[in-house]
């Protein structure tokens, strides 16, 4: 585990590292001025990275020399979501120009259900998906199918399905991903699908009823513009190359996932190279550039924070986890859990995957919808119109809890520094 800076502690009022109160106000800064995060995420990094320079130093070292290592460490996590976050966005316009959203009310029920299916739709695309795609996928549907009336509880419950649907694969998201490089098996997070799937009813159903109430699904139609074919194979096109890299980057050549954003490059690689068969609508990039500089400035921030100390891996400490991957990066408190090692992976896994739904930046997939519906960028509204996705996370945790029960794993890099709680939680 990543040790402190010798000698440098900086200030710790009441006993708590300054950083973390500056992080606090800026995560309170975007919550209460929704029309100003880019500004508010912005200053809070900036105040934050003053301060690490001038006082605390960073895990790296101490000054600029310190934030230059730091940055260093983190660049490659940061390019592959700017490119994965830019590009999605086209992808997301190549999608709906494609008239395949069009076409999609001739097959879904005209009522309630209609709306649900599709977040079910959502949930399966994600476990093979990058959940970023599978969100904006999702969106780009219901902007369609809803008459772009959608209610913030259904863009909610979006974000929810796809990082639902990518909680128990090891491909479908970033932090399972992450754990798959660093030897924890496949079959370790599949029973995350126990948990992400009694999730999905519980947070989907109630969704697609306000849904329904706020903007019924587009009755069937003959009357439907021919499907772009051409698009469509754009679209595929893009995920197959992104798909391709990460597994041929995190299962051939794992050595090298880190030293290169190969994902985001790849998808840029796509993008460009059939820009001439159909010509990508670049007017979404400044939009798209102002809530991907918004997602990158808090993920930069958490990682400044001295998290080096976790608390004893137990089921109660997975169950946090995901409260507080609602406001601060998952990815961080990922990499810290398999240092500490001692985790149902699968129960952490869901944790940390859903627990980010439960806020609009927790998570980039959420990010991500909201440059498609900036109304949705408001956390009050969210936890008015969402309140069904915090039930959600505590019922699928509730469920994996009875069903699975907790079975930590030994730490697999064979460095023990707290033995793992085996008790179940009944017990």
């Amino acid at each position: 585990m990543t040790e402190p800076l010798a000698g440098v502690a900086g200030f710790q009022p009441f006993g708590i590292p300054f950083e973390f109160l500056l992080f606090a106000a800026t995560l309170l800064g975007v919550a209460l001025f929704h029309h100003r995060t880019l500004q508010v995420a912005i200053t809070g990094l900036a105040s934050i990275v003053l301060y690490k320079v001038a006082f605390a130093g960073f895990h790296e070292g101490a000054g600029l020399r310190g934030l230059v290592a730091h940055v260093a460490a983190e660049w490659v996590v940061l390019a592959n979501l700017f490119g994965l976050l830019m590009g999605f966005a086209l992808l997301s316009r190549h999608f709906e120009e494609s008239h395949v959203p069009a076409k999609l009310p001739d097959y879904l029920p005209d009522d309630w259900r209609g709306a649900f299916l599709l977040l079910v739709i959502v949930f399966v695309l994600s476990s093979f998906l990058d959940n970023i795609a599978a969100a904006l996928i999702g969106g780009t549907v219901a902007a369609t199918v809803f008459r772009h009336k959608v209610h913030i509880g259904y863009i909610a419950a979006l974000v929810a399905a796809s990082n639902a649907g990518g909680s128990g694969s090891v491909v479908g998201d970033t932090t399972t991903t992450m754990m798959w490089i660093d030897g924890v098996s496949p079959l370790d997070v599949l029973h995350a699908y126990v948990a992400a799937g009694v999730a999905l009813v519980v947070c989907g159903i109630p969704a697609a009823l306000q849904q329904h109430a706020y903007s019924p699904i587009v009755q069937q139609s003959s009357n439907r513009p021919p499907i772009d074919w051409g698009r469509v194979g754009i679209v595929a096109t893009i995920l197959c190359a992104a798909i391709a890299v990460n597994v041929l980057t995190n299962v051939r050549f794992p050595a090298y996932a880190d030293r290169f954003p190969f994902l985001g490059a790849a998808v840029w690689i796509a993008i460009l190279a059939t820009a001439a068969w159909r010509r990508p609508d670049w007017s979404v990039l400044p939009a798209t550039l102002k809530g991907t500089t918004f997602l990158l400035s808090l993920v930069l921030a958490a990682s400044m924070m001295p998290v080096e100390q976790m608390p004893v891996a137990s089921w109660l400490t997975a169950l946090g986890l995901g409260f507080v991957s609602a406001v601060f990066d998952n990815i961080p408190l990922t990499k810290l859990a398999l240092e500490q090692g001692g985790y149902d992976w699968g129960v952490l896994a869901y944790a940390v995957g859903f627990g980010g739904s439960m806020i609009w930046f927790g998570s980039s997939a959420g990010v991500a919808i909201t440059n498609l519906f900036p109304e949705a960028r408001s956390v009050g509204a969210w936890l008015r119109g969402g309140w069904h996705v915090a039930l959600a996370y505590v019922a699928g945790f509730a469920a994996v809890m009875l069903v699975m029960g907790w079975h930590p794993h030994a730490p697999h890099k064979g460095v023990v520094s707290e033995p793992a709680v085996t008790a179940h939680p009944q017990e």
